[in-house]
């Protein structure tokens, strides 16, 4: 290794990253906009960025799927990643190859100096600079965490899009929904459009600069039929006939109908025809957004991680079928409203399979246990997610339905395992 260069793979890589900022989160443009600014590159491709508490990956491919089906070539970036990093950058709907991002995490090294960057911070300009070489039509950002001091900032959103807010991350980003939601419009640009899905958006939000802003059940509506089919209705525009999203939850309709109205505000950028959009919408995927990964029993991952995500969870398993038992296998991380969580879903399931999650920021399995026996649930404990997956799989009968959540780290362990079993 050299420092013009860095290590010789991906994996070494990622982990010199995460040793060099061992802290992990670090806010601020002042370093990475330094950083871009001796990189030398520009972008004069509509760019839209998407900040918000949850919802933020979904819209992304929903916004993704819909240009594709256009005819764009859109490069793609969202984090975290559940399997392999590579799944963060993708270009014309593909991940970029280990080679190609080793060559970015050099291209900025070379040009870091002695300005320290924050493993998201390299890894985000890693990622413009594979955008830069690809001969894109449009950028598609999700904001990794808050919005105004979030790397992908550096760049102007042509549209901004911020899902539905609440409370996480209350130690970076405030402590109340008006607080975080002043950080999550600070991806705005006067003048610029912003689309908001929450119907109910924090005072902060609706007084961005932002100019035109479209709210949910405001300037944008949906009007669904019995059998899923919608439609989204925005200022001059409606998309009639839509087909049920691919992605499964009454939520995606608004985080489909987020996307329509960013993508409307800017057609004359990104014309696109119905069709494209019928097409996107139902091709738009993302791992781990209640994911059906097998049946008998019925086994779902959700990377739910707090109280409003841990709600939706709810509604959504409430929608199916009763059958049999409901199984949660959970792990959380300590930084979460683990109390929050629980209160949501305790009531949802019959049984709960825990874990404990690796690395500093791992909540101690006895904690979330404790929780859940205050709350009356009948609990199980086990060394590891792959241990409480695999207990779970094994105790259930073929009509109950098992749900793994908590974490995307919950996921991603839960995640490999089937990829592995399945093989």
């Amino acid at each position: 290794m050299t420092a013009a260069t860095g290590p010789t793979d991906l994996a070494a890589w990622l982990a010199w990253l995460e040793a060099r900022n061992p802290t992990q989160i670090t806010l601020g443009l002042e370093r990475v906009a330094a950083v871009w600014a001796r990189l030398g590159l520009t972008f004069s491709i509509p760019v839209i960025t998407v900040a918000g508490t949850n919802g933020k990956g979904s819209t992304c491919a929903f916004l993704d799927a819909v240009l594709r089906a256009g005819g764009y070539r859109v490069g793609l970036y969202t984090s975290p990643h559940l399997v392999r990093y590579n799944e963060r950058v993708c270009v014309d709907g593909a991940e970029v190859s280990d080679a190609a991002l080793l060559a970015a995490f050099a291209t900025v090294e070379a040009v870091r100096g002695d300005t320290p960057l924050s493993y998201f911070e390299h890894g985000t300009l890693a990622a413009l600079c594979l955008f830069a070489e690809a001969k894109l039509d449009a950028l598609v950002l999700e904001v990794g965490l808050g919005g105004r001091l979030d790397a992908v900032n550096i760049l102007a959103a042509d549209c901004a899009v911020i899902t539905p807010v609440d409370l996480d991350h209350q130690a970076w980003l405030g402590d109340d929904r008006e607080a975080i939601g002043r950080e999550k419009a600070g991806i705005t640009r006067t003048g610029r459009p912003m689309v908001c899905s929450d119907p109910c958006a924090p005072n902060s939000v609706l007084a961005s600069p932002a100019a035109p802003i479209w709210l949910l059940g405001r300037e944008i509506t949906i009007e669904r039929d019995d059998d899923g089919r919608w439609a989204c209705r925005v200022p001059g525009a409606v998309f009639p006939a839509l087909p049920r999203p691919a992605l499964l939850g009454a939520h995606q309709y608004r985080n489909a109908a987020a996307a329509l109205a960013a993508l409307w505000l800017l057609r004359a950028r990104l014309p696109l025809p119905v069709a494209a959009v019928r097409t996107g919408i139902v091709t738009a995927q993302v791992t781990g957004r209640f994911q059906v990964i097998g049946h008998a029993p019925l086994r779902i991952v959700d990377v739910a991680h707090n109280p409003h995500a841990a709600r939706t969870l709810a509604g959504q398993l409430a929608d199916l079928p009763p059958t049999g038992a409901r199984i949660a296998v959970c792990a959380m991380l300590g930084d979460k409203d683990v109390a929050g969580v629980v209160a949501a879903l305790c009531g949802v399931f019959d049984q709960w399979y825990i874990a404990p999650l690796e690395g500093a920021r791992a909540a101690p399995v006895t904690d979330l246990a404790a929780i859940l026996a205050a709350a009356g649930c009948t609990v199980k404990v086990h060394s590891s997610v792959t241990e409480a997956w695999h207990a779970a799989c094994s105790d259930a009968n073929a009509a109950d339905t098992i749900a793994a959540f908590g974490s995307f780290y919950t996921v991603a362990a839960v995640v490999q395992t089937a990829l592995i079993t399945t093989r």
